[in-house]
């Protein structure tokens, strides 16, 4: 897929498939320094973990700040991290939803944002459909996704709802047809945080580790509530 094209697909479809982003050569390293983060028993993963070395200059690697620049401007860059590790013992269903929360470095009550919460010690709330537009994850494979592990689903075009209720993301998911993204290691898939998604467990014994990085045009929202680094 050319640049042009998945510009095209996020702008149109709420996310794209960019395969080959880093090489099986050049993710090695990247395997090796992350084999020290390891989630607790049967969970999904480990949350804010861009403070990581390895971490960081994946996130800040000129591959991927392409990506986010591309779509989101030059004053693109990273504020959260998450490391998904799905697998036989931690293995999890993601029903249809979209992602509406964002860390924030202090609770302001600012019309538009909430209910907050916090989570492992970060401020989150629930942010209003302008914020999020302003936001991108672009989601690192670091293991083949098949249709056997869990890939994601998408309902192509939710973006440009804005924020729906739980009765209209299962209206959509019920006459809108999905369509399952697959990866190979090293490719990434870009994503608006409102476009509806889900996942389905994995069939598979194989891993399915996903660096999922999340971008922003801007540190500072109206009302002054600033995004917290995770």
């Amino acid at each position: 897929m050319s640049e042009e094209d998945w510009q095209k697909s996020i702008k149109e479809q709420g996310y794209a498939a960019v395969p080959g982003v880093l090489s099986a050569r050049e993710l090695i390293p990247v395997l090796v320094s992350l084999a020290d983060l390891k989630p607790l028993p049967h969970r999904a993963g480990i949350r804010h973990v861009l403070s990581h070395p390895t971490v960081t200059v994946v996130a800040h690697g000129p591959r991927l700040m392409e990506i986010a620049r591309a779509v989101l401007g030059d004053s693109a860059l990273p504020f959260r991290a998450t490391l998904f590790d799905k697998t036989p013992d931690a293995n999890w269903l993601v029903s249809w939803h979209q992602d509406t929360a964002l860390p924030l470095r202090e609770m302001t009550d600012t019309p538009g944002w909430g209910p907050w919460s916090e989570k492992e010690g970060v401020i989150y709330a629930h942010a209003p459909s302008s914020a999020l537009e302003q936001v991108l994850a672009l989601r690192l494979h670091l293991d083949d996704c098949t249709a056997e592990n869990g890939p994601l689903r998408f309902l192509p075009g939710t973006h440009e709802l804005g924020i729906l209720s739980e009765a209209e993301i299962e209206r959509h998911a019920t006459f809108q047809d999905p369509v399952e993204v697959l990866m190979a290691k090293g490719g990434v898939i870009a994503m608006r945080p409102l476009v509806v998604h889900a996942s389905s467990k994995s069939r598979s014994q194989t891993p399915r580790r996903i660096l999922h990085i999340e971008y922003s045009s801007t540190k500072e929202f109206h009302g002054g509530l600033k995004l917290a680094t995770v």
